[in-house]
Parts: C-alpha cells; sequence; structure tokens
C-alpha cells in the first residue's frame, strides 16, 4: 500500500537490544512493532470510548510477517496501521514498517497481517463485535490522503 493510504502514522528508534548477533532486528521483533502500532493506532482512534466502559478484549488469531529488507540499530521507523475487514467477531488490521527516510521516499521493511477476536475474558471465547466498532475504525482510516473505499466483511 502507499503511505497515503494510512491515516494512522507513527515513528520510533530502533534500540540496540532489539537486534541480533547478524546486527538487524530480531525477526520476532516486527511482532513487538505491530503491537506497538496497533496499540497507538487504536488509542488514536480512541475506540475504548465508544464502549461506554463495556469491556473490550481482543486475541489475537493470526499474526502474518512478510519480510521485505533489513531494519538496523538506531535507525527511524514509522509504523502505519489500518483496519482492512470486519466480520462477526473479529478485525483484521494490516501493519507496515518503513524505514524513515529524509525525502520521504517509500522504504518498506515488513508488512504485518493480524486478525484479532474480540473476546469473554471469563470464557476466552469469541463474542460478537459492538455493531460500531466498524463505523469507528472506518471514520478513522478514513482520513487518509487516500483513504479506503469501504471494509471489507471477513
Amino acid at each position: 500500500m502507499a503511505r497515503g493510504d494510512f491515516a494512522f502514522h507513527h515513528s520510533f528508534r530502533v534500540r540496540w537490544s532489539e537486534t541480533d548477533a547478524q546486527g538487524v532486528v530480531f525477526n520476532a521483533r516486527y511482532l513487538d512493532y505491530a503491537d506497538v502500532a496497533v496499540t497507538e493506532y487504536w488509542r488514536a482512534v480512541q475506540f475504548r470510548k465508544y464502549a461506554d466502559g463495556a469491556p473490550m478484549e481482543f486475541h489475537v488469531k493470526k499474526a502474518t510477517v512478510t519480510w521485505f529488507a533489513p531494519i538496523k540499530p538506531d535507525e527511524m521507523i514509522e509504523v502505519m496501521a489500518r483496519t482492512i475487514a470486519t466480520g462477526r467477531t473479529s478485525m483484521t488490521q494490516i501493519v507496515e514498517i518503513h524505514g524513515l527516510t529524509e525525502d520521504g521516499s517509500d522504504d518498506l521493511r515488513a508488512t504485518v497481517d493480524l486478525v484479532s477476536v474480540h473476546v469473554d475474558l471469563d470464557t476466552h471465547r469469541p463474542i460478537p463485535l459492538p455493531d460500531w466498532v466498524k463505523d469507528v475504525f472506518t471514520a478513522f482510516d478514513s482520513q487518509a490522503a487516500n483513504p479506503p473505499s469501504a471494509l471489507a466483511e471477513a
């Protein structure tokens, strides 16, 4: 996707402890970066305020990392996230991880596709997403320079 397809962007510096003996970010860290992206994305969307105090808990059902290029220590990176589908109990979000370039050129390092399932924490079983969830994420993501046309149904 193009950077303009995302309304949410978050930048941070890679720490030395996130790298391996090869001098690049350790492969499992890409999921950590996706978690940071989704946490900050959900905070930016402010979707929990629409829950009116009701618990909104999710488990990651599936995470797929597609690697394109290494990330090095002390490098500035940018993570972007958006919701690409909602279902009865789940939503699918895509995270892109880019190197932060001075000229703003595209420097895609990895993508992470995440399927998160809304759950009851007592039973850890899926429960339906509230009807408003799709609308809240769609409204936020529509602020992108190149907004998505609509969320797919999962």
